[in-house]
């Protein structure tokens, strides 16, 4: 079993990840709101604010961060189903502002049902 994690850089683009996950083989999908330093730290060169004494108030903002995705998937195999689908929908991932995308094997899963394998 592996966890893959996306951050996805651009949230306008979550329903189209969701779906191309899917499609994929990926049968939950936990998304969390995110920010990085870089951009917490260009708010804070923006609003001329230091670092660390802004950093709760930088992120009570209407500007846009991340979503940052977990899921839990039965192979390597769906896990590259998933970055070529993540791919179709972002672009080449060596490229700036599409996202960081990894997986981790995992040893032991415990509150997820068994996964269905997915006709390739």
């Amino acid at each position: 079993m592996y966890q893959i994690t996306f951050v996805l850089d651009d949230p306008g683009r979550l329903n189209d990840i969701l779906g191309a996950w899917c499609d994929a083989g990926v049968q939950g999908v936990t998304i969390l709101e995110s920010t990085g330093v870089h951009r917490v730290r260009s708010r804070a060169s923006q609003r001329d604010a230091p670092f660390m004494l802004g950093f709760s108030r930088l992120l009570r903002t209407d500007q846009v961060g991340h979503n940052t995705l977990f899921a839990v998937v039965q192979d390597l195999t769906t896990v590259e189903r998933v970055v070529a689908a993540t791919e179709k929908v972002v672009g080449d991932l060596t490229q700036p502002n599409t996202g960081i995308l990894y997986a981790i094997p995992v040893e032991a899963v415990w509150g997820i049902p068994k996964q269905r394998p997915v006709s390739e």
